[in-house]
């Protein structure tokens, strides 16, 4: 029987894994060609499950916000993380990995941060970066 992973153990294959997703979806998006794109994968749009924003305090020893681009929830969970001051452009970004009171993240850097930061700018472009800031600051 294989021995259960931690998320530390598997955090970069899964990131590399949603990278790699994303790349296809966002190239075919820009191109519009979406529509000639793999079922399996499906479009961009349609890609994640979530954005919104997590407000400081939100969770235990979470004194930071954040932008939570969320891709799968449950075990595992797979979300990108965009910190910033506000709703500012985010100075980090990260691939977190969680998994039933386990959890890892990926720092991005280089070309993976440079495809997120677009589709962070894409977010901010039709608004989900104003609204869901709007929305978690006005709870």
């Amino acid at each position: 029987m294989e021995e259960h992973k931690t998320c530390q153990e598997r955090v970069k294959e899964q990131c590399r894994g949603r990278i790699e997703d994303l790349e296809k979806l966002w190239k075919a998006y820009q191109e519009g060609e979406e529509d000639r794109h793999s079922e399996e994968l499906g479009c961009f749009c349609e890609y994640g499950l979530s954005f919104d924003y997590v407000a400081p305090d939100t969770f235990h020893d979470q004194d930071t916000g954040y932008f939570r681009y969320q891709l799968s929830w449950g075990g595992p969970s797979e979300e990108f993380r965009f910190y910033g001051a506000g709703y500012s452009p985010p100075n980090i970004i990260e691939f977190w990995l969680l998994d039933w009171n386990d959890g890892a993240c990926e720092v991005l850097t280089g070309d993976d941060r440079r495809l997120l930061l677009e589709i962070f700018e894409f977010f901010e472009e039709v608004g989900s970066v104003q609204a869901e800031y709007d929305k978690a600051v006005e709870c």
